[in-house]
């Protein structure tokens, strides 16, 4: 199973965007050994693009946080 939502929120940006690299880099990696015929579980693949989808969410969150603008009335 992949990462929960909840695990991700607890860990701060910076380990979150090494996190992203390495699922990157693991997404890349399965989809060139999917081409050479070596991928037994496929599911992981999709698993894998699930988790990067989430980390990007909540990166995106954190930047819409801080760039918040305040309307004035």
């Amino acid at each position: 199973m992949g990462v929960k939502i909840r695990e991700l929120r607890r860990k701060p940006i910076k380990e979150l965007q090494e996190t992203l690299i390495n699922l990157r880099d693991k997404l890349r990696e399965l989809r060139f050994n999917l081409a050479g015929g070596k991928v037994k579980n496929i599911k992981e693949i999709r698993q894998t693009k699930r988790d990067i989808a989430r980390i990007l969410t909540l990166l995106k969150e954190h930047g819409q946080q801080k760039q918040k603008p305040k309307k004035d009335k």
